[in-house]
């Protein structure tokens, strides 16, 4: 069964930093388009970075310059760099695969991990 495991959530004052992983399994997603998504509480999943087969990344406005998406194929996980948290980033953190289109604010559908939580106080 296909799988994918986030981890690396956890929670940090504002200003601070975390860096999330997703390590898949049972699966090869080395081809395909990846990414991250979050949710607020009551609020739907939105698209916040994705990295395609290339290493070619996008990011949601309101990530970027502090977060950083990559992946690491050999050892099937997929990272997220959290920098200069904001309380606004609180959210529950969703690691997808097989994304399209490979585009943050636009990608939909494929293969989603369990999530793993962030909260930053003020």
């Amino acid at each position: 069964q296909a799988h994918l495991v986030e981890s690396g959530g956890g929670s940090v004052q504002a200003g601070g930093s975390l860096r999330l992983s997703c390590l898949a399994s049972q699966y090869d997603y080395s081809n395909d388009c990846m990414g991250w998504y979050r949710q607020f509480p009551g609020e739907e999943l939105e698209g916040i970075a994705t990295i395609d087969s290339k290493g070619e990344t996008t990011y949601r406005d309101s990530v970027k310059g502090r977060f950083t998406i990559s992946r690491d194929n050999s050892k099937d996980t997929l990272y997220l760099q959290m920098n200069n948290l904001k309380p606004e980033d609180t959210a529950r953190y969703v690691c997808a695969a097989k994304i399209w289109p490979c585009v943050a604010t636009m990608a939909g559908g494929g293969h989603w991990g369990q999530g793993t939580q962030v909260t930053v106080s003020p």
